[in-house]
């Protein structure tokens, strides 16, 4: 089924932006065409040049897009989450939805977005200096275990953020590209913003809980749509394990040995037969819940992510997944 999103905003602005460059470039001749319309609630937007044949391709062309719920034709038992969303990619279908606009914690959900905005922002043989801000004090937030002074590579930072989910990582990134926390914030709702994830908010880069700090099933599933077109970010997620030796202050080894904590990927959950798991994020925090979004392809190569947000407890929402995961035809 594919339905239709509320993306006017970025409609608007895409309009106003077309609207103010013809008026700044006198060229008054020249005629568009608008073919979303607003009271219709379309997701086509194209605008067409009659002088010279030019279209835009529509922004959601190749998106998924939804407005409420779907479930019709699956079964698909959802009753311990609060939101879920399983999105096929190659056809723009949205095969199941629950509650997929409805704002929620995303807890380490929140680093795919980071490393997306680490992976457009950075080069991987960067090196990333701790800070004393990695010394997070929160109670039961993962951490690698970085002090100030340590050094590490962005590849290296980027495997310790998605495999270990360790939110001290996160806060150095967030540091070496954006230049402090809040810089980075900003990049990275900018960048939610460019993708059409404007029901989201975020102030840092690990998703350790805030009420400032939001987002949705679909807006996820845009930015992790967004996030698997870096081979690297792939290629992490699909690691079981990762080892690797970074430097304290002194020069000094450390070492990284990390398991993923996606239980897929380690072999404790498993897909259907026909779907291969390339791999994911999980999310744990009490507000948020458990959560968890996934890569997927069917057995012909067809992509798809899934989402499932605060469920009851990691067991309950590895069975709702593949749940999920088996509409997967």
């Amino acid at each position: 089924m594919k339905c239709t999103n509320k993306l006017n905003k970025v409609f608007y602005i895409a309009l106003t932006t077309v609207l103010l460059t013809t008026n700044l470039a006198g060229c008054g001749a020249r005629k568009y065409t608008f073919a979303y319309d607003r009271n219709r609630n379309n997701s086509s937007f194209s605008v067409a040049s009659h002088a010279q044949g030019a279209t835009i391709e529509p922004f959601a062309s190749k998106l998924c897009v939804v407005t409420g719920d779907v479930s019709k034709g699956t079964d698909v038992d959802m009753s311990g989450a609060e939101a879920a969303g399983l999105f096929d990619i190659a056809s723009s279908n949205v095969i199941y939805a629950k509650s997929v606009h409805e704002r929620l914690n995303p807890a380490s959900l929140t680093k795919v977005l980071t490393a997306l905005c680490a992976l457009k922002n950075s080069s991987l043989d960067e090196v990333l200096t701790a800070t004393e801000n990695v010394n997070i004090s929160e109670s039961g937030a993962v951490k690698l275990g970085l002090s100030p002074g340590d050094t590490m590579t962005m590849e290296q930072a980027l495997h310790a953020l998605l495999l270990k989910s360790a939110n001290d990582v996160g806060v150095m990134i967030a540091e070496h590209v954006g230049g402090s926390v809040e810089g980075f914030a900003e990049m990275m709702n900018e960048m939610a913003n460019s993708l059409g994830a404007t029901n989201s908010h975020f102030v840092n880069p690990h998703g350790l809980t805030d009420t400032n700090h939001y987002t949705t099933a679909y807006d996820l599933y845009l930015i992790c749509n967004e996030a698997v077109k870096y081979d690297k970010f792939t290629e992490i997620i699909q690691k079981s394990n990762y080892t690797s030796v970074y430097h304290d202050q002194n020069g000094n080894e450390k070492t990284i040995d990390l398991q993923s904590s996606n239980a897929y990927i380690r072999g404790e959950a498993i897909a259907p037969d026909n779907v291969t798991v390339i791999g994911g994020k999980t999310g744990t925090t009490n507000a948020a819940g458990s959560c968890l979004i996934l890569y997927s392809k069917d057995n012909s190569g067809n992509p798809y992510i899934s989402v499932v947000l605060k469920s009851n407890d990691k067991t309950l929402m590895y069975q709702e997944m593949t749940d999920l995961l088996d509409e997967i035809k």
